[in-house]
Protein backbone atom coordinates (compact mmCIF):
# COMPACT_ATOMS: atom_id res chain seq x y z
CA UNK A 1 0.00 0.00 0.00
CA UNK A 2 1.05 3.60 -0.65
CA UNK A 3 1.30 6.90 1.50
CA UNK A 4 -1.23 5.06 4.38
CA UNK A 5 -1.65 8.71 5.64
CA UNK A 6 -3.30 9.57 2.59
CA UNK A 7 -6.89 8.39 2.09
CA UNK A 8 -6.69 7.77 -1.67
CA UNK A 9 -4.42 4.72 -0.49
CA UNK A 10 -7.34 2.94 1.29
CA UNK A 11 -9.78 3.78 -2.50
CA UNK A 12 -7.52 3.15 -5.04
CA UNK A 13 -6.90 -0.41 -4.50
CA UNK A 14 -10.79 -1.10 -4.81
CA UNK A 15 -11.24 0.48 -8.37
CA UNK A 16 -12.41 -1.94 -10.43
CA UNK A 17 -11.79 -1.33 -14.35
CA UNK A 18 -14.56 -3.17 -16.02
CA UNK A 19 -16.98 -2.65 -13.14
CA UNK A 20 -20.00 0.24 -13.43
CA UNK A 21 -19.37 4.01 -12.12
CA UNK A 22 -22.28 3.10 -9.72
CA UNK A 23 -20.45 0.08 -8.64
CA UNK A 24 -16.99 1.77 -7.84
CA UNK A 25 -18.65 4.76 -6.25
CA UNK A 26 -20.56 2.61 -4.24
CA UNK A 27 -17.03 0.74 -3.47
CA UNK A 28 -15.11 3.75 -2.92
CA UNK A 29 -17.74 4.76 -0.20
CA UNK A 30 -17.25 1.78 1.78
CA UNK A 31 -13.52 1.57 1.38
CA UNK A 32 -13.49 5.54 2.72
CA UNK A 33 -15.51 3.80 5.92
CA UNK A 34 -13.38 1.60 6.25
CA UNK A 35 -10.18 3.55 6.16
CA UNK A 36 -7.96 3.44 9.17
CA UNK A 37 -5.46 6.29 8.19
CA UNK A 38 -1.75 6.70 9.83
CA UNK A 39 -3.27 10.14 11.08
CA UNK A 40 -6.36 7.81 12.29
CA UNK A 41 -4.05 6.04 14.68
CA UNK A 42 -1.89 8.52 16.08
CA UNK A 43 -5.57 9.26 17.35
CA UNK A 44 -6.69 6.29 18.52
CA UNK A 45 -2.91 5.96 20.12
CA UNK A 46 -3.44 8.89 22.07
CA UNK A 47 -7.29 8.00 23.35
CA UNK A 48 -5.57 4.69 24.30
CA UNK A 49 -3.53 5.98 26.81
CA UNK A 50 -5.61 8.09 27.89
CA UNK A 51 -7.97 5.03 28.78
CA UNK A 52 -5.49 3.38 30.38
CA UNK A 53 -4.08 5.57 32.38
CA UNK A 54 -7.62 6.10 33.75
CA UNK A 55 -8.43 2.42 34.12
CA UNK A 56 -5.09 2.39 36.15
CA UNK A 57 -6.25 5.37 38.32
CA UNK A 58 -9.54 3.63 39.21
CA UNK A 59 -12.90 1.01 37.96
CA UNK A 60 -14.54 3.34 35.38
CA UNK A 61 -16.91 1.75 33.37
CA UNK A 62 -16.53 3.94 30.25
CA UNK A 63 -12.70 3.85 30.10
CA UNK A 64 -9.88 0.30 29.69
CA UNK A 65 -10.63 -2.14 32.87
CA UNK A 66 -7.06 -2.55 33.51
CA UNK A 67 -7.89 -5.14 35.59
CA UNK A 68 -5.02 -6.36 38.11
CA UNK A 69 -4.36 -10.32 37.51
CA UNK A 70 -2.44 -10.67 41.20
CA UNK A 71 0.71 -12.41 38.71
CA UNK A 72 3.67 -10.83 40.22
CA UNK A 73 6.62 -13.31 39.30
CA UNK A 74 7.86 -13.52 36.16
CA UNK A 75 9.08 -17.32 34.83
CA UNK A 76 12.36 -17.90 34.52
CA UNK A 77 12.55 -20.89 31.76
CA UNK A 78 14.20 -22.69 34.84
CA UNK A 79 11.60 -24.46 36.60
CA UNK A 80 10.52 -27.89 36.33
CA UNK A 81 7.38 -29.99 37.30
CA UNK A 82 4.17 -31.17 35.45
CA UNK A 83 0.99 -29.43 35.92
CA UNK A 84 -2.89 -29.28 35.39
CA UNK A 85 -4.32 -26.72 33.02
CA UNK A 86 -7.87 -25.85 31.66
CA UNK A 87 -7.88 -23.27 28.84
CA UNK A 88 -11.36 -22.24 27.96
CA UNK A 89 -11.47 -20.37 24.87
CA UNK A 90 -14.92 -19.27 22.64
CA UNK A 91 -14.82 -22.38 20.49
CA UNK A 92 -12.80 -25.16 22.50
CA UNK A 93 -11.95 -25.83 26.12
CA UNK A 94 -8.90 -27.53 26.26
CA UNK A 95 -7.07 -29.93 29.18
CA UNK A 96 -3.66 -30.03 29.72
CA UNK A 97 -0.43 -31.62 31.35
CA UNK A 98 2.20 -29.44 30.85
CA UNK A 99 5.53 -30.40 32.11
CA UNK A 100 8.49 -27.87 32.55
CA UNK A 101 11.35 -28.90 31.19
CA UNK A 102 13.73 -26.40 33.40
CA UNK A 103 15.68 -25.17 29.97
CA UNK A 104 12.75 -22.92 28.52
CA UNK A 105 10.94 -25.36 26.93
CA UNK A 106 8.02 -27.31 27.78
CA UNK A 107 5.83 -31.06 26.70
CA UNK A 108 2.04 -30.34 26.40
CA UNK A 109 -0.26 -33.47 26.52
CA UNK A 110 -3.69 -32.15 25.49
CA UNK A 111 -7.24 -32.99 24.80
CA UNK A 112 -9.76 -30.52 23.18
CA UNK A 113 -13.30 -30.51 23.47
CA UNK A 114 -15.42 -28.54 21.14
CA UNK A 115 -17.85 -26.33 23.39
CA UNK A 116 -21.60 -27.65 22.49
CA UNK A 117 -24.09 -24.82 21.96
CA UNK A 118 -25.99 -26.67 25.03
CA UNK A 119 -22.51 -25.62 27.31
CA UNK A 120 -22.79 -22.40 25.69
CA UNK A 121 -26.55 -21.39 26.51
CA UNK A 122 -26.81 -23.55 29.89
CA UNK A 123 -24.90 -25.72 31.37
CA UNK A 124 -21.01 -24.89 30.92
CA UNK A 125 -19.50 -25.58 33.94
CA UNK A 126 -20.82 -29.35 34.20
CA UNK A 127 -19.62 -29.20 30.56
CA UNK A 128 -16.43 -28.24 31.74
CA UNK A 129 -16.27 -30.63 35.12
CA UNK A 130 -17.37 -33.96 32.53
CA UNK A 131 -14.56 -32.78 30.05
CA UNK A 132 -12.03 -32.88 32.83
CA UNK A 133 -12.98 -36.46 34.07
CA UNK A 134 -12.50 -37.66 30.67
CA UNK A 135 -8.89 -35.97 30.40
CA UNK A 136 -7.93 -38.01 34.04
CA UNK A 137 -9.31 -41.02 33.03
CA UNK A 138 -7.95 -41.47 29.79
CA UNK A 139 -4.35 -40.29 31.24
CA UNK A 140 -4.85 -41.72 34.28
CA UNK A 141 -3.89 -38.87 36.53
CA UNK A 142 -4.57 -38.99 40.16
CA UNK A 143 -3.38 -36.88 43.32
CA UNK A 144 0.24 -37.35 44.63
CA UNK A 145 0.10 -39.11 47.44
CA UNK A 146 -0.36 -37.33 50.46
CA UNK A 147 -2.96 -34.99 48.63
CA UNK A 148 -6.80 -34.89 48.21
CA UNK A 149 -6.51 -32.70 44.90
CA UNK A 150 -4.52 -32.02 41.60
CA UNK A 151 -3.46 -28.46 41.40
CA UNK A 152 -4.81 -26.67 38.23
CA UNK A 153 -4.40 -23.23 37.07
CA UNK A 154 -7.61 -22.05 34.65
CA UNK A 155 -7.29 -20.01 31.53
CA UNK A 156 -10.87 -18.08 31.79
CA UNK A 157 -10.83 -15.99 28.23
CA UNK A 158 -13.86 -13.93 29.20
CA UNK A 159 -13.83 -10.95 31.25
CA UNK A 160 -13.20 -10.84 35.05
CA UNK A 161 -13.41 -8.64 38.25
CA UNK A 162 -10.50 -10.55 39.42
CA UNK A 163 -10.41 -10.44 43.38
CA UNK A 164 -7.30 -13.09 44.21
CA UNK A 165 -5.12 -15.42 42.32
CA UNK A 166 -7.96 -17.77 42.37
CA UNK A 167 -10.94 -15.96 42.82
CA UNK A 168 -12.73 -13.66 39.78
CA UNK A 169 -15.95 -12.76 39.15
CA UNK A 170 -17.41 -12.71 35.36
CA UNK A 171 -18.11 -9.08 34.36
CA UNK A 172 -20.09 -10.24 31.26
CA UNK A 173 -20.21 -12.68 28.50
CA UNK A 174 -19.06 -12.42 24.97
CA UNK A 175 -18.23 -14.63 22.03
CA UNK A 176 -21.91 -15.73 21.95
CA UNK A 177 -21.87 -17.12 25.23
CA UNK A 178 -25.14 -16.61 27.12
CA UNK A 179 -25.04 -19.15 30.59
CA UNK A 180 -27.51 -17.83 33.28
CA UNK A 181 -26.54 -17.25 36.84
CA UNK A 182 -22.96 -16.39 36.00
CA UNK A 183 -22.18 -13.31 35.29
CA UNK A 184 -21.25 -11.21 38.99
CA UNK A 185 -20.68 -14.85 40.50
CA UNK A 186 -16.98 -16.56 40.94
CA UNK A 187 -15.91 -18.25 38.45
CA UNK A 188 -13.80 -20.27 40.49
CA UNK A 189 -16.28 -21.54 42.97
CA UNK A 190 -18.64 -22.49 39.58
CA UNK A 191 -16.02 -24.64 38.59
CA UNK A 192 -15.23 -26.03 41.76
CA UNK A 193 -18.51 -26.82 42.38
CA UNK A 194 -19.29 -28.40 38.64
CA UNK A 195 -16.04 -30.58 39.74
CA UNK A 196 -17.57 -31.74 43.38
CA UNK A 197 -20.82 -32.87 41.56
CA UNK A 198 -19.15 -34.70 39.39
CA UNK A 199 -16.25 -36.38 41.96
CA UNK A 200 -13.27 -34.92 39.68
CA UNK A 201 -10.29 -34.26 41.99
CA UNK A 202 -9.29 -30.65 41.25
CA UNK A 203 -8.56 -27.48 42.82
CA UNK A 204 -8.67 -24.89 40.94
CA UNK A 205 -5.29 -22.80 42.19
CA UNK A 206 -4.81 -20.05 39.97
CA UNK A 207 -7.60 -18.28 37.25
CA UNK A 208 -5.65 -16.14 34.33
CA UNK A 209 -6.68 -14.75 31.33
CA UNK A 210 -5.45 -16.26 28.53
CA UNK A 211 -3.84 -13.40 27.81
CA UNK A 212 -2.06 -13.47 30.83
CA UNK A 213 -1.35 -17.26 29.70
CA UNK A 214 -0.23 -16.75 26.61
CA UNK A 215 2.57 -13.78 28.29
CA UNK A 216 3.71 -16.22 31.03
CA UNK A 217 4.03 -18.89 28.30
CA UNK A 218 5.95 -16.70 26.20
CA UNK A 219 7.82 -15.56 29.22
CA UNK A 220 8.90 -18.89 30.14
CA UNK A 221 10.77 -19.48 26.74
CA UNK A 222 11.92 -15.59 26.18
CA UNK A 223 12.32 -14.18 29.37
CA UNK A 224 12.59 -10.41 27.37
CA UNK A 225 8.64 -11.09 26.78
CA UNK A 226 6.58 -7.56 27.94
CA UNK A 227 3.41 -7.92 26.70
CA UNK A 228 1.02 -11.26 25.73
CA UNK A 229 -1.85 -10.69 22.71
CA UNK A 230 -4.35 -12.85 21.39
CA UNK A 231 -5.61 -12.06 18.30
CA UNK A 232 -8.36 -14.97 17.10
CA UNK A 233 -12.12 -15.89 18.26
CA UNK A 234 -11.50 -12.59 20.34
CA UNK A 235 -8.98 -10.17 21.16
CA UNK A 236 -7.28 -8.89 24.60
CA UNK A 237 -3.75 -8.35 25.67
CA UNK A 238 -2.21 -8.30 29.14
CA UNK A 239 1.48 -6.89 30.20
CA UNK A 240 3.82 -5.91 33.15
CA UNK A 241 3.05 -2.81 34.84
CA UNK A 242 4.99 -1.07 37.18
CA UNK A 243 2.53 -1.04 40.18
CA UNK A 244 3.68 2.62 41.33
CA UNK A 245 1.84 3.18 37.86
CA UNK A 246 -1.76 1.30 38.83
CA UNK A 247 -3.29 4.15 41.65
CA UNK A 248 -6.23 1.86 42.24
CA UNK A 249 -3.60 -1.33 43.20
CA UNK A 250 -4.07 -0.89 47.02
CA UNK A 251 -1.20 -3.33 48.30
CA UNK A 252 2.23 -2.78 48.51
CA UNK A 253 3.64 -0.43 45.41
CA UNK A 254 6.92 -2.23 45.15
CA UNK A 255 7.60 -4.26 41.89
CA UNK A 256 5.38 -5.06 38.93
CA UNK A 257 1.94 -6.95 37.88
CA UNK A 258 0.68 -8.04 34.73
CA UNK A 259 -2.57 -5.63 33.88
CA UNK A 260 -5.48 -7.53 31.77
CA UNK A 261 -6.47 -4.75 29.47
CA UNK A 262 -9.60 -5.83 28.63
CA UNK A 263 -8.96 -4.03 25.45
CA UNK A 264 -12.00 -5.22 23.39
CA UNK A 265 -14.10 -2.48 25.20
CA UNK A 266 -11.98 0.32 23.88
CA UNK A 267 -14.45 3.04 22.90
CA UNK A 268 -17.49 1.52 23.48
CA UNK A 269 -18.93 5.28 22.44
CA UNK A 270 -17.43 5.21 18.88
CA UNK A 271 -15.49 8.41 19.78
CA UNK A 272 -12.59 7.36 17.69
CA UNK A 273 -13.04 4.26 16.08
CA UNK A 274 -14.11 3.90 12.37
CA UNK A 275 -17.36 2.18 13.09
CA UNK A 276 -19.46 1.80 9.79
CA UNK A 277 -23.10 1.39 9.11
CA UNK A 278 -22.05 -2.82 8.30
CA UNK A 279 -20.67 -2.56 12.37
CA UNK A 280 -24.07 -0.96 13.48
CA UNK A 281 -25.83 -3.22 12.38
CA UNK A 282 -23.51 -6.28 13.87
CA UNK A 283 -23.67 -4.66 16.80
CA UNK A 284 -27.39 -4.07 17.22
CA UNK A 285 -27.69 -7.73 16.86
CA UNK A 286 -25.35 -9.35 19.27
CA UNK A 287 -26.17 -9.82 22.75
CA UNK A 288 -23.80 -7.63 24.20
CA UNK A 289 -25.23 -4.35 22.17
CA UNK A 290 -22.75 -1.48 22.32
CA UNK A 291 -20.16 -3.47 24.07
CA UNK A 292 -16.73 -4.94 23.16
CA UNK A 293 -17.26 -2.31 20.05
CA UNK A 294 -13.35 -3.00 19.25
CA UNK A 295 -13.14 -6.66 19.70
CA UNK A 296 -16.26 -6.65 17.19
CA UNK A 297 -14.09 -4.68 14.60
CA UNK A 298 -10.91 -6.98 14.75
CA UNK A 299 -11.55 -10.83 15.76
CA UNK A 300 -12.39 -13.80 14.24
CA UNK A 301 -15.46 -14.51 15.52
CA UNK A 302 -17.33 -10.81 13.99
CA UNK A 303 -15.27 -9.89 11.09
CA UNK A 304 -17.02 -12.49 8.59
CA UNK A 305 -20.36 -11.04 9.84
CA UNK A 306 -19.22 -7.59 9.15
CA UNK A 307 -18.23 -9.01 5.47
CA UNK A 308 -21.72 -10.42 4.74
CA UNK A 309 -23.64 -7.01 5.76
CA UNK A 310 -21.02 -5.31 3.42
CA UNK A 311 -22.09 -7.19 0.59
CA UNK A 312 -25.85 -7.54 1.95
CA UNK A 313 -25.71 -3.71 1.42
CA UNK A 314 -24.21 -3.91 -1.97
CA UNK A 315 -26.75 -6.99 -2.61
CA UNK A 316 -30.20 -4.68 -1.72
CA UNK A 317 -28.66 -1.64 -4.15
CA UNK A 318 -28.58 -4.68 -6.85
CA UNK A 319 -24.83 -3.80 -7.46
CA UNK A 320 -23.56 -7.62 -6.54
CA UNK A 321 -24.56 -10.95 -7.63
CA UNK A 322 -27.42 -9.51 -9.40
CA UNK A 323 -28.98 -8.31 -6.71
CA UNK A 324 -29.87 -11.84 -5.54
CA UNK A 325 -28.21 -13.94 -2.32
CA UNK A 326 -28.71 -17.53 -1.15
CA UNK A 327 -30.41 -18.67 2.34
CA UNK A 328 -27.47 -19.42 3.72
CA UNK A 329 -25.58 -15.99 3.06
CA UNK A 330 -28.69 -14.29 4.45
CA UNK A 331 -28.33 -16.23 8.02
CA UNK A 332 -26.33 -14.23 9.95
CA UNK A 333 -22.75 -15.54 10.60
CA UNK A 334 -22.66 -17.99 7.97
CA UNK A 335 -19.65 -15.87 6.34
CA UNK A 336 -17.15 -17.53 8.42
CA UNK A 337 -13.70 -15.56 8.76
CA UNK A 338 -12.37 -18.09 7.37
CA UNK A 339 -14.02 -17.60 3.89
CA UNK A 340 -12.12 -14.21 4.34
CA UNK A 341 -8.74 -15.71 4.49
CA UNK A 342 -9.35 -17.74 1.87
CA UNK A 343 -10.37 -15.12 -0.51
CA UNK A 344 -8.17 -13.14 0.40
CA UNK A 345 -5.34 -14.89 -0.52
CA UNK A 346 -6.47 -15.99 -4.17
CA UNK A 347 -4.55 -14.45 -6.85
CA UNK A 348 -5.55 -16.59 -9.72
CA UNK A 349 -7.05 -14.88 -12.89
CA UNK A 350 -10.18 -15.90 -12.51
CA UNK A 351 -10.43 -15.89 -8.31
CA UNK A 352 -11.45 -19.83 -8.58
CA UNK A 353 -10.90 -20.10 -4.66
CA UNK A 354 -13.68 -17.01 -4.30
CA UNK A 355 -15.71 -18.70 -6.12
CA UNK A 356 -16.10 -22.02 -4.58
CA UNK A 357 -16.50 -20.36 -1.70
CA UNK A 358 -19.33 -18.49 -2.50
CA UNK A 359 -20.71 -21.00 -5.04
CA UNK A 360 -19.88 -24.22 -3.40
CA UNK A 361 -20.22 -22.98 0.24
CA UNK A 362 -22.43 -20.56 0.39
CA UNK A 363 -24.66 -21.82 -1.85
CA UNK A 364 -24.84 -18.94 -4.21
CA UNK A 365 -26.04 -19.10 -7.91
CA UNK A 366 -23.22 -18.68 -10.61
CA UNK A 367 -21.33 -15.87 -10.22
CA UNK A 368 -19.54 -13.21 -12.48
CA UNK A 369 -15.37 -12.48 -12.23
CA UNK A 370 -16.85 -8.80 -11.43
CA UNK A 371 -18.78 -9.92 -8.52
CA UNK A 372 -15.89 -12.29 -7.18
CA UNK A 373 -13.61 -9.32 -7.61
CA UNK A 374 -16.11 -7.39 -5.66
CA UNK A 375 -16.19 -9.86 -2.83
CA UNK A 376 -12.39 -9.85 -2.56
CA UNK A 377 -11.94 -6.09 -2.17
CA UNK A 378 -14.80 -6.25 0.57
CA UNK A 379 -12.84 -8.88 2.59
CA UNK A 380 -9.33 -6.67 1.51
CA UNK A 381 -10.90 -3.36 3.05
CA UNK A 382 -12.23 -5.33 6.33
CA UNK A 383 -9.35 -7.40 6.84
CA UNK A 384 -6.79 -4.44 6.68
CA UNK A 385 -8.85 -2.34 8.96
CA UNK A 386 -8.59 -5.63 11.34
CA UNK A 387 -4.65 -5.29 11.42
CA UNK A 388 -4.34 -1.59 11.41
CA UNK A 389 -6.59 -1.34 14.39
CA UNK A 390 -4.83 -4.64 16.22
CA UNK A 391 -1.36 -2.46 15.38
CA UNK A 392 -2.70 0.14 16.45
CA UNK A 393 -3.32 -1.44 19.98
CA UNK A 394 -0.34 -3.06 20.36
CA UNK A 395 1.56 0.17 19.63
CA UNK A 396 -0.14 1.96 22.04
CA UNK A 397 0.57 0.02 25.23
CA UNK A 398 4.34 -0.89 23.81
CA UNK A 399 4.67 3.54 23.51
CA UNK A 400 3.16 3.34 27.47
CA UNK A 401 6.33 2.00 28.91
CA UNK A 402 8.88 4.00 26.90
CA UNK A 403 11.40 3.20 28.54
CA UNK A 404 11.18 -0.40 27.50
CA UNK A 405 11.65 0.11 23.73
CA UNK A 406 15.04 0.34 25.07
CA UNK A 407 15.77 -2.66 25.09
CA UNK A 408 14.81 -5.91 23.53
CA UNK A 409 11.40 -6.69 23.55
CA UNK A 410 8.90 -9.84 22.68
CA UNK A 411 5.10 -9.78 22.17
CA UNK A 412 4.00 -13.73 22.66
CA UNK A 413 0.64 -13.91 20.53
CA UNK A 414 -1.38 -16.51 19.74
CA UNK A 415 -5.19 -16.88 18.36
CA UNK A 416 -6.29 -18.12 14.64
CA UNK A 417 -6.37 -14.52 13.29
CA UNK A 418 -2.77 -14.15 13.70
CA UNK A 419 -1.72 -17.40 12.96
CA UNK A 420 -4.09 -17.83 10.01
CA UNK A 421 -5.35 -14.42 7.95
CA UNK A 422 -2.68 -14.05 5.23
CA UNK A 423 0.10 -11.85 6.04
CA UNK A 424 -0.99 -10.79 9.62
CA UNK A 425 1.80 -10.81 11.16
CA UNK A 426 4.28 -8.94 8.39
CA UNK A 427 1.24 -6.11 8.72
CA UNK A 428 1.27 -5.88 12.39
CA UNK A 429 5.23 -5.13 12.15
CA UNK A 430 4.79 -2.79 8.95
CA UNK A 431 1.86 -0.67 10.80
CA UNK A 432 4.63 -0.76 13.87
CA UNK A 433 7.27 0.39 12.27
CA UNK A 434 4.98 3.65 11.29
CA UNK A 435 4.41 4.38 15.26
CA UNK A 436 7.29 2.80 17.10
CA UNK A 437 9.71 3.82 15.02
CA UNK A 438 12.05 1.22 12.29
CA UNK A 439 14.96 1.02 14.61
CA UNK A 440 12.71 -0.65 17.14
CA UNK A 441 10.74 -2.77 15.03
CA UNK A 442 13.66 -3.86 12.75
CA UNK A 443 16.09 -4.57 15.77
CA UNK A 444 14.56 -5.05 19.09
CA UNK A 445 11.20 -6.17 18.72
CA UNK A 446 9.97 -9.57 18.41
CA UNK A 447 6.49 -11.32 17.96
CA UNK A 448 6.72 -14.39 18.58
CA UNK A 449 3.62 -17.26 18.15
CA UNK A 450 2.95 -18.54 21.60
CA UNK A 451 0.91 -21.13 20.14
CA UNK A 452 -1.40 -23.16 22.99
CA UNK A 453 0.15 -20.76 25.05
CA UNK A 454 -3.38 -19.40 27.11
CA UNK A 455 -3.06 -23.41 28.50
CA UNK A 456 0.45 -23.68 29.16
CA UNK A 457 0.59 -20.20 30.86
CA UNK A 458 -2.05 -21.21 33.31
CA UNK A 459 0.14 -24.45 34.50
CA UNK A 460 2.94 -21.61 35.10
CA UNK A 461 1.38 -19.57 36.66
CA UNK A 462 -0.35 -22.48 39.10
CA UNK A 463 3.19 -23.76 39.06
CA UNK A 464 4.33 -20.08 41.33
CA UNK A 465 1.22 -20.16 43.44
CA UNK A 466 1.69 -23.81 44.53
CA UNK A 467 5.22 -23.44 45.00
CA UNK A 468 4.49 -20.32 47.36
CA UNK A 469 1.82 -22.74 49.09
CA UNK A 470 4.55 -25.21 49.69
CA UNK A 471 7.42 -22.88 50.87
CA UNK A 472 4.80 -21.34 53.69
CA UNK A 473 3.28 -24.91 54.58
Amino acid sequence: MADTNDLQAFIQPYHISDASDELNASLTTMAEGFAVTDSMIRTIITEFHRSMKQGLACDDKNELPMIPTFVTRRPTGRETGSFLALDLGGTNLRVCQVTLNGDTTYELVQQKFTITIEAKASRLWDFVAECVGVFLEEHDLRPDTGRRTIPCGFTFSFPIFQTGIASGNLSMWNKGFNVPNSVGRDVVNLTQSAFQRHHVPVEVVAVVNDTVGTLMTSGYSYPDTQMGIIFGTGTNAAYWEDLKNVGKWEGDKGGEMVINLEWGAFDNATTVLPFTMHDNKLNRKSTNHGLQVYEKMISGLFLGEVVRNALLYLVDQRLLFGGRSSEILNKSYTFDTAYMSEIVADSSPDLKAVQTVLESTLDMPPTTLIDRKVVQNVCNMIGTRGVRLSAAAMAAVLLSRPEMLKSSVSVGIDGSMYQFYPNFERDLYDVSRVFLGADFVDNRLKLRLAKDGSGVGAAIVAMTVDQERNAKA
